[in-house]
């Protein structure tokens, strides 16, 4: 059964609620309209605590799926994870969107297209303070083990939500892979190495990008920017493509 047309008599199906392994149906709905469920119309009353939690859950996730344009695979990665973590027991005290938050964090993670937590804070009611803090606990609690992220793993989005050309994807990913491989960023995360290549990439060409354009996007400080690109700058020109065509030469770029 195609999942994202939903069954044949009725909405979406439900991945979280217990008593049918993952799947339930909760109430009529339109067609097409994942993310859009009549919650309204659903008894709550009638529900368990861990329903009404799981139930929760779903909607978080559903309204955050519409908003980062998610394919349905990634929202049932996430919501399998809430069930799993959730087990029934109580989480009294605890915030069941930060949970969600962050299994979606850990969905992207598992497949390979992680987002940041200022990605998720954006799109979800709860702290980034908050999500780290459900994201350790859920890793620790259903022993998860996630690959490493890597600079490049976020520069191909970072470049188009600056707006930035190709060319400038492509010089920035590798000077980041050089800066990793070299290891003159040591201690440096991921979207920081990501932040300052691409800083460093545009710089070189027709197309420069301010730290603070580039810090507003990707979700760190100009200042942050600034440390990991000036280690970076102690390599330059080992760290661009073998026949890079510079618009800007080396020498001419912000020594700071």
């Amino acid at each position: 059964m195609d999942v994202e047309s939903g069954p044949p008599n009725g909405g979406p199906e439900n991945l979280l609620f217990e008593g049918h392994g993952l799947f339930t149906m909760i109430g009529p709905a339109g067609p097409g309209s994942f993310g859009k469920l009549d919650y309204a119309k659903y008894n709550i009353s009638q529900m368990s605590s861990s329903d009404r939690a799981l139930k929760t859950a779903q909607k978080s996730l559903e309204e955050m799926a519409d908003k980062l344009h998610l394919p349905r695979t990634t929202v049932d990665e996430a919501g399998s994870l809430f069930k799993r973590f959730h087990g029934g027991k109580s989480l009294k005290g605890r915030s069941n969107n930060a949970i969600a938050s962050a299994c979606l964090y850990i969905a992207f993670r598992q497949q390979g297209n992680p987002r940041t937590f200022k990605e998720l804070c954006a799109v979800s009611s709860v702290s980034i303070k908050e999500i780290k803090r459900e994201f350790k606990r859920i890793v620790s609690n259903l022993s998860i083990t996630l690959n490493l992220n890597t600079p490049g793993d976020f520069i191909a989005r970072f470049c188009n939500s600056l707006g930035l050309p190709y060319s400038v994807q492509i010089s920035a990913h590798h000077i980041a892979e050089k800066a990793m491989e070299l290891d003159i960023v040591p201690g440096r995360s991921p979207i920081s190495v990501a932040a300052a290549a691409i800083y460093m990439a545009s710089q070189a060409s027709n197309n420069p990008c301010s730290r603070k354009v580039i810090g507003d996007v990707v979700g760190t400080t100009e200042a942050t920017i600034q440390q990991t690109y000036r280690l970076m700058m102690t390599s330059a020109p080992f760290l661009f493509p073998k026949n890079f065509k510079f618009s800007v030469p080396i020498k001419c770029f912000s020594q700071s």
